[in-house]
């Protein structure tokens, strides 16, 4: 009885030493949780004006209070002298075999920040990279991006290699060029081929006035005259005013008398001089 008495004053004697440290804890604790909330609504409010993608602001802020959270345990197990060196040891071990397990989603994850990030293409664009992925994009999510392919299909591209190949944004600008190569005749008057087709562009109010509908030789064949012809036109107009005035400008020549030439070839019999 004498031993759990004695027992019983000193936890009595340890608690009340402890009380300054259990205390400063507590408030530790208190302020600690104020401070990370205030914290929180702060970057909330920096991420909404930074236009930050909500997907993406969503996430950086969780990881952001975990990261407080996880701080304020620490600090807060410490004084109350708990020793957090081997804590700390096993969470950078976990934390090391977690990344090597997931290696491939966290390269898509960072990929995935990337382009919410710096947006090199938004929802709606109309993509092509460089790892033969093309289609128009439905969602960007933080380790895939779907798109939906010229055929109908869905394309699920990982964000990792997304990310690091070259993309050509085909949405990105208001007004697009389009360009026709036409093959004529070595016969054919170039100029009046060219003035019938700028005049088919020129028409057509769909196609923009400035830069003005050019036509340029640019390549003299062994049967041929090439010429390519350039028209800019609104991104939103672009593929009905290209199909269009490319059956306007087959059209136009043909009432004109300029016909497209076709593969032709001329073979010559030679005989004897005295037949």
């Amino acid at each position: 009885m004498e031993k759990i008495e004695r027992n019983l004053d000193q936890l009595i004697d340890s608690f009340i030493l402890r009380l300054p440290s259990i205390f400063l804890a507590i408030a530790t604790l208190i302020i600690g949780i104020w401070l990370i909330k205030i914290l929180n609504r702060f970057v909330h409010k920096r991420f909404s004006k930074g236009k930050i993608d909500q997907s993406l602001a969503e996430f950086l802020a969780s990881i952001i209070r975990v990261v407080l959270y996880i701080l304020l345990f620490l600090s807060v197990a410490s004084t109350l002298g708990i020793q957090t060196t081997s804590f700390v040891t096993m969470l950078g071990a976990a934390s090391l075999a977690v990344g090597l397990a997931l290696q491939g989603s966290l390269s898509n994850f960072a990929g995935g920040v990337l382009i919410l990030l710096f947006r090199p293409f938004k929802v709606g664009h109309f993509i092509s990279s460089s790892n033969d992925v093309s289609g128009t994009v439905l969602k960007i999510d933080l380790l895939y991006t779907t798109l939906r392919a010229g055929n109908g299909t869905t394309i699920y591209a990982p964000n990792g290699p997304l990310a690091n190949a070259v993309i050509n944004n085909v949405s990105d600008n208001p007004t697009r060029l389009a360009e026709y190569k036409l093959a004529i005749r070595y016969d054919t008057d170039i100029e009046t081929a060219r003035k019938v087709v700028t005049d088919v562009l020129k028409s057509d109010e769909l196609v923009l006035p400035n830069p003005a509908p050019a036509a340029n030789v640019s390549a003299i064949g062994d049967q041929v005259v090439t010429l390519t012809v350039t028209a800019w036109i609104n991104n939103k107009n672009f593929w009905p005013v290209y199909h269009t005035n490319f059956q306007k400008i087959k059209e136009a020549l043909d009432d004109h008398g300029i016909s497209l030439p076709y593969p032709q070839r001329e073979i010559r019999i030679l005989g004897r001089a005295d037949e």
